[in-house]
């Protein structure tokens, strides 16, 4: 029976050793350990064994990405005004072994770091490029913090501002400068819109204007060319005829035709004459007649020749 208890203790005792000996270090992890207090190493992922009583785990650390939130904090800007920023920051453990000993706690340093970093970035600008400045407040914010943060092992990766919270009255300023602004861009708009469309109209204008005159210029053109085609028609036709009339008159009875024709246009011009008027005038001499249609027909019959 006290071999039995004797048995049960030393296992007992066995197995608590191994408990305190035995260590499993998980992935991404990195345990830091002591020997009679002072530092030893850094365990890195899986089984390990220490010397019990001597050696023990002092600091756990992880080797992952972390994410650290930064309350909202009042910043003053360039130009006077205060605003709430608040943002998220990304750091890495590297050197698990300074992390534990470079500072006594490194998440609560670089927090404080980073909000003291960001209200000096906030104060270099005014309240309108905040907005668009983050990426290199972000930046600025970064660089600040690794080059402090190097010395505790401690990696920082990335800074994100989440929001920046101007006060009621200045976001209510800054909402009638953004509906003005956009007012004035709708005015220019619609007066360029009005502007392109007169100088399209009165380049529309101008170009009917041409065509109207180069349309009548052309028809004036044709109209001339029309007239002298006539005038040239009617100047051969007259000179076929006397032509005409002369080869007639050159050939037989062609002499007694033409003064037949020419005492019939004769007396019809005189009876056409006596229907105008009641005085009737009434040649002194009818004798002469003849000679004056022989005369006449002479004449024509010249004109026809030549």
């Amino acid at each position: 029976m006290n071999s039995l208890y004797v048995a049960l203790v030393v296992s007992a005792v066995v197995i608590f050793i191994i408990a305190k000996t035995a260590v499993v270090v998980p992935q991404q992890n990195g345990y830091v350990i002591e020997r009679l207090g002072k530092f030893s190493r850094v365990l890195k992922a899986g089984f390990h064994i220490l010397i019990p009583f001597i050696e023990r785990i002092a600091y756990r650390h992880t080797l992952k990405e972390q994410a650290i939130d930064i309350p909202e904090q009042v910043c003053i800007t360039n130009d006077n005004v205060q605003v709430g920023v608040d943002g998220v920051l990304y750091l890495q453990v590297l050197d698990p072994g300074r992390a534990s000993y470079g500072i006594g706690e490194y998440l609560f340093a670089i927090s404080q770091l980073a909000q003291t970093t960001l209200r000096s970035e906030i104060g270099k600008i005014a309240l309108d490029r905040t907005f668009e400045e983050r990426g290199a407040i972000n930046s600025n914010v970064v660089a600040e913090l690794d080059k402090a943060s190097d010395p505790w092992g401690v990696k920082v990766l990335r800074y994100e501002i989440k929001n920046i919270n101007p006060p009621h009255d200045v976001l209510s300023a800054m909402e009638k400068q953004m509906r003005a602004e956009r007012e004035k861009r709708a005015v220019i708009l619609t007066s360029e819109g009005e502007r392109d469309a007169k100088i399209n109209a009165a380049e529309g204008e101008k170009q009917r204007v041409i065509k109207e005159s180069e349309a009548a210029r052309q028809q004036q053109i044709n109209e001339a060319e029309g007239e002298a085609a006539a005038i040239l028609a009617v100047a051969t036709a007259t000179a076929d005829g006397l032509r005409q009339v002369g080869v007639a008159l050159v050939g037989e009875g062609g002499e007694e035709a033409m003064q037949l024709r020419v005492a019939q246009q004769y007396i019809g011009e005189f009876g056409n004459l006596a229907k105008e008027g009641n005085t009737l005038v009434i040649p002194a001499n009818l004798a002469d007649l003849t000679s004056m249609i022989h005369d006449r027909a002479r004449n024509e019959r010249c004109a026809g020749k030549s």
